[in-house]
Parts: C-alpha cells; sequence; structure tokens
C-alpha cells in the first residue's frame, strides 16, 4: 500500500500540474497504481482521492487487490460512470491518456462532462514513471526471466530433427505454466532454418532439420511482470559461415551492454550494438533496434533504437537483443535483459550466450 500511495503521489506531481482531475484507462496503468489486475476499470486521480470504478463483476476483487484505492460502483460501462461521478464534482479541466483513449470513449467523456469541462489530453504520464523499476520490480521481473530460462533449458533435449516448431513452442509454454506463469508474455517464436531469417517468425508446423539454425524467443508473465529472451542454437556441426554470424552478434550484445549506464543516450548502445554488425558485413541484415524497455508490458519506454530520443535512467530495465536476418539462409538473435544502473548494466538473463550445438 506504501508503495502505491507514492505511485499515486508522484502522479499528482506530474498530471495535476495540467489539470484538476486525471483519468486512467490503460490496464497496466490501473494496475501499476492501484494493483487492480482485472479487464475493465477506470481510475480518477484528484488532488485527494484516488477513486477506482468497476462494474459490480469486479467489485470484490477490485476491494481485494487495490486496498490504497477507493473503490467506487459503476454501470457497465466504467468511463461513463467515472466521468459522470466527475462531472457531478464540477472540475473545470480533466486530464486522460491521450494514446489510450478510442474516439468512442472520448465521445463518452464529452457527453458525460459537458461543454463547461475543458479535456486535456496527456501522453505517457504513467508510462514515464513505470519506466523507473523499484527493487520489488526488478524481482519480478528477474523471477518471470528465470521461468523461461528454466523452461528453454527443460525443453532443449526435445530440440532434434524432426520436432515441429510449434510443438517445441506448445511446450516452452506448458512448462512455464507449470512454473507459476499466468502465461506466455507473446506468442513463442520457434523459427528453423531460412524461417530463422523472420525476425517475428512464429512457430509454424515446420520441422527442424539437421544443419540448421533455430531461434527461440520466449516469455513469461509472472505476478504481472513480463520476462524476454531470445536464443539461438545450432542443429549439428557449424559451418564457419555459422560460427562468424554467431560471434558477430554475440559482440554486438556485448558492445551494446559495455555502453548501457544511467545518462547515457539509448541510441548509443544502439550504435555501439550496430557498429560492430556493420564492422562484420551484416550491418543491412540487423532489420530492428536493439532493444526495448520491459515491465508490466512487453514494449515499454526507453526504446533503445537509432532514432531514439531517451536517454537511459537507474533503475530502466532494457532489452539487448541484436540479429542478423539473412533471407534465404537463416538468422540468428541473442537477447539478455539488464537493469540499468548508475556505472553500468546488471544483467539478469541467467544464460550462457554461447553458441549451443544439439
Amino acid at each position: 500500500m506504501v508503495e502505491l500511495a507514492k505511485r499515486v503521489h508522484r502522479l499528482r506531481g506530474l498530471a495535476l500540474r495540467e489539470a484538476e482531475a486525471f483519468l486512467v484507462v490503460h490496464l497496466p496503468n490501473v494496475f501499476y497504481l492501484t494493483g487492480f489486475s482485472g479487464a475493465t476499470g477506470v481510475l480518477v486521480v484528484t488532488s485527494s482521492e484516488s477513486a477506482l470504478f468497476v462494474p459490480p463483476l469486479y467489485a470484490e476483487q477490485a476491494r481485494r487487490e487495490a486496498p490504497a484505492a477507493r473503490v467506487r460502483p459503476a454501470g457497465a460501462d466504467a468511463l461513463a460512470s467515472a466521468a459522470a461521478w466527475l462531472a457531478r464534482r464540477g472540475p473545470l479541466r480533466v486530464g486522460y491518456e491521450r494514446p489510450r483513449l478510442t474516439l468512442s470513449q472520448f465521445d463518452v467523456l464529452r457527453q458525460e462532462l459537458g461543454p463547461r469541462t475543458e479535456l486535456v489530453g496527456l501522453t505517457g504520464i504513467v508510462e514515464r514513471l513505470r519506466a523507473i523499476k523499484g527493487q520489488a520490480e526488478v524481482a519480478s521481473i528477474r523471477a518471470a526471466i528465470q521461468v523461461a530460462a528454466r523452461a528453454f533449458e527443460q525443453v532443449l533435449p526435445m530440440v532434434r530433427p524432426g520436432a515441429r516448431e510449434i510443438d517445441l513452442a506448445a511446450e516452452i509454454e506448458y512448462r512455464m505454466k507449470r512454473q507459476g506463469s499466468s502465461g506466455p508474455a507473446f506468442d513463442t517464436i520457434v523459427a528453423s532454418g531460412p524461417r530463422a531469417a523472420l525476425p517475428h517468425g512464429r512457430a509454424s508446423r515446420k520441422r527442424l532439420a539437421r544443419n540448421e539454425l533455430v531461434v527461440f524467443d520466449l516469455g513469461a508473465i509472472l505476478s504481472g511482470y513480463h520476462s524476454d529472451m531470445t536464443r539461438t542454437v545450432y542443429l549439428g556441426r557449424p559451418s564457419a559461415r555459422v560460427k562468424k554470424t554467431y560471434r558477430a552478434v554475440r559482440d554486438a550484445l556485448e558492445r551494446a551492454r559495455e555502453a548501457v549506464a544511467a545518462g547515457v543516450p539509448a541510441a548509443r548502445v544502439d550504435g555501439a550494438a550496430r557498429s560492430v554488425l556493420a564492422r562484420r558485413g551484416l550491418g543491412r541484415y540487423f532489420v530492428h533496434g536493439t532493444g526495448h524497455g520491459l515491465g508490466l508490458e512487453i514494449h515499454e519506454e526507453p526504446r533503445v533504437g537509432r532514432t531514439s530520443e531517451a536517454t537511459l535512467a537507474a533503475g530502466n530495465v532494457i532489452t539487448l537483443e541484436p540479429g542478423a536476418y539473412i533471407p534465404g539462409w537463416g538468422g540468428v538473435r541473442i537477447e539478455d535483459v539488464v537493469v540499468v544502473r548508475r556505472r553500468g548494466a546488471e544483467t539478469l538473463t541467467p544464460l550462457s550466450t554461447e553458441l549451443l550445438c544439439l
């Protein structure tokens, strides 16, 4: 309750500079501020109150999970109920999460609040707070990473010629669930052979074959927090090209890790990885950013890419995931999760980055 109260207090310091009340509709943000994990709910934060509006279906759950918020009954449309409550209180400026509100939801606000109330769209207010993780949050992410890592290690004996990608992905997700995960952080990627050149090559019915690269990208959700890890293995004895490509990606990961520290521009971290691959003749095959923030959602701030304007801060949890994707041949990606510290990076992913040949 103390931590949740601190989060709401920090939110007030940001959002209530611009408005007299602030509406939170994005469910990961509602969870971050209250602990409520239901499928629908709207939080209203004023200078004196934190009110959580939920339909009767979620009322008891909200009272149990969100002790620091005042749970208020809502109809089928929690946003309409929250807006009607605000209309009775009469604030003249109401802030809302601009990127999170649909046009129809905006129309509901406009109708319920009336023409005298000014709606103030604010962007990234809660997300800015979420980007800096506390010790408990880092511990939750670390635990989620360990769940994914153990599931990957348990499935490795099944990674052999003839196994289907989709079966391996299902087995990984099953093993994560057996360890307490509420679900996969995203659809598990298992991409082999030429399909390993697809950065988001979701598992297919393809069967693994000898002398193929196989990319595994997986993550678990634990206590609401996500993990994300990628490892690439080889079935057989690797050729010189496989070894060279893998070594280049691994070196890119290490250069990116060495560049991480509080106060460093995120684009510089991306550049550190990208320059390694460019020098090895693989620059054109690195087709995405080096990483992204991780937490209650699989993609959060800060973004770690060549055009990112973010500066890393102590407490950021980010992925580092350089890759090389060569059409018609295959691909390599290696991904670790790190915490940004004042003088460097603390790695949370427990697995080796050495090439594993099966």
